[in-house]
């Protein structure tokens, strides 16, 4: 049974994972190939991030974490670059990613929550933070989940490592909206139905300098770069068709039908 499960469909990529007996928990192998799965999402329009079972992730793997402590510093580096390099691809994947939240969240889990663009938890979801409780601490990660929920309330759940419900998850950030178990598919659809209707680029665009806005003091160069970007992307190819359809009253080029 494969670990990963991608499929695309009407401009959706949909990346699933498919570890339900170990609580879709990651280790290694997991991590490249989800880090794979998100570098090729630019023939879609969204992406979205799910999990089979009845834990959405449990974070990583306890065997793969135990195999990883008693190995070199320099394994040891190698390995933790690597899951930092899937939340920064997650994070800056070019595409809007929606986060469908069925069960725990725990540890990594919560790091992949953080990096999606939009997250909607079930009614029953629970969140930790769970890495003191086994000696170690939520590096990776931290940078996401510190500016999806706040450093304030990050830092409580992080020394803590007690779990918190969905609707806790909601008003710190973490994930956007909460639904009934069997709500979250009407969810997800009605954010991708108004996501389609975007400019695919535009969007990609617009995450890279919230990104960047969020990250950098309000100066001048801060705003001569968004100037630059509105004044590359108003010219291009993507925002004239935009602006053109608008005028003319007829769907841009990329809304189908």
């Amino acid at each position: 049974m494969s670990a990963l499960l991608v499929s695309t469909h009407d401009g959706v990529r949909t990346i699933t994972l498919n570890r339900p007996e170990r609580h879709n928990a990651f280790d290694d192998g997991l991590i490249a190939e989800l880090t794979a799965a998100f570098r090729a999402v630019d023939d879609v329009h969204a992406v979205v991030l799910q999990s089979t079972g009845k834990s959405f992730s449990a974070g990583g793997d306890l065997a793969w974490m135990r195999r990883m402590a008693d190995n070199g510093p320099a394994e040891n580096l190698a390995d933790a670059k690597a899951l930092s390099g899937l939340m920064e691809t997650i994070d800056s994947c070019p595409r809007p990613v929606i986060g469908v939240v069925q069960g725990a969240a725990y540890g990594g889990g919560v790091g992949l929550v953080a990096c999606c663009d939009l997250a909607v938890a079930a009614e029953g979801a629970t969140f930790c933070l769970s890495e003191v409780k086994l000696g170690i601490v939520p590096a990776a990660i931290s940078p996401y989940v510190v500016r999806a929920m706040g450093g304030r309330a990050a830092r409580r759940y992080a020394v803590t490592a007690e779990p918190f419900d969905a609707a806790r998850a909601k008003e710190c950030g973490l994930v956007h909206e909460v639904a009934a178990a069997d709500g979250l598919a009407a969810v997800r659809d009605a954010w991708l139905e108004r996501l389609k209707g975007n400019g695919p680029g535009a969007m990609g665009a617009a995450k890279e300098i919230i990104r960047r806005a969020a990250d950098q003091p309000l100066d001048q160069d801060l705003r001569d770069w968004t100037a630059s970007r509105i004044a590359d992307i108003r010219a291009g190819d993507e925002g004239r068709e935009g602006l053109s359809a608008f005028l003319e009253k007829r769907k841009p080029s990329w809304v189908k039908g």
